[in-house]
């Protein structure tokens, strides 16, 4: 009798599954059809998502996880200041987002409605903004004077609002090696830092105007 075939991975079902979305230019129509298609047990498939929604979900939960894995093996990146962090974060996840340049294109630009596209995203935000969090707290805790403390929830919408409008800006960088998306990071992070660094952001009412105003091309 041979050995019990090995259940497939949560890796092995995304990587499939944008195979999937680019070779036949459509979400498929059920996990059936995804499994069938795929040589997948339905239940190994059930044992990471619950549904091809759900899926699309984790790919990005995936592009996540793989940015914060690469950051780790930094051997300097715990002792950058926070406005290097937020750097390191932001080069890495979009190198990571061009890895898989074809399957993100596609998915936002197939999608009509700007809110279909942030439901897909909502656990991916909920993960930068955590990220974000992280690094203010870590931040404050070193600070000794109330004045100079930031203020974490505002500033992990900030880093949101910043993703959405980098992810917007590499979407149509056709410059070579994406150097423009580069210099947009920079200068965004920068930027952001400053204002918190020089501005009370309690009186920045719409961040998100603040944000797109400023010219990174």
């Amino acid at each position: 009798m041979g050995a019990k075939a090995k259940k497939v991975t949560k890796e092995v079902i995304i990587a499939k599954f944008m195979d999937y979305v680019l070779e036949h230019e459509h979400l498929p129509k059920t996990v059936y059809k995804f499994c069938k298609v795929n040589a997948i047990e339905e239940a190994d498939f059930y044992l990471y998502f619950g549904s091809i929604e759900a899926l699309k979900k984790g790919v990005w939960n995936s592009f996540f996880e793989n940015t914060i894995n690469v950051i780790e093996k930094n051997a300097d990146y715990q002792s950058y200041a926070n406005r290097d962090k937020m750097l390191t974060f932001f080069y890495t996840f979009f190198e990571v987002l061009t890895l898989n340049r074809s399957y993100v294109l596609y998915i936002m630009e197939r999608t009509e409605s700007p809110l279909k596209n942030l439901a897909q995203l909502k656990d991916l935000r909920k993960n930068v903004k955590d990220y974000a969090k992280r690094l203010i707290t870590e931040g404050n805790e070193q600070k000794t004077s109330k004045i100079t403390k930031h203020n974490p929830h505002l500033f992990s919408e900030g880093a949101w609002l910043q993703t959405l409008f980098l992810m917007n800006f590499w979407k149509s960088d056709d410059s070579a090696a994406f150097e423009k998306t580069d210099v947009a990071i920079e200068k965004s992070v920068n930027t952001i830092f400053d204002v918190f660094d020089n501005t009370p952001l309690e009186n920045i009412l719409d961040f998100g105007k603040f944000l797109y105003k400023e010219k990174f091309a």
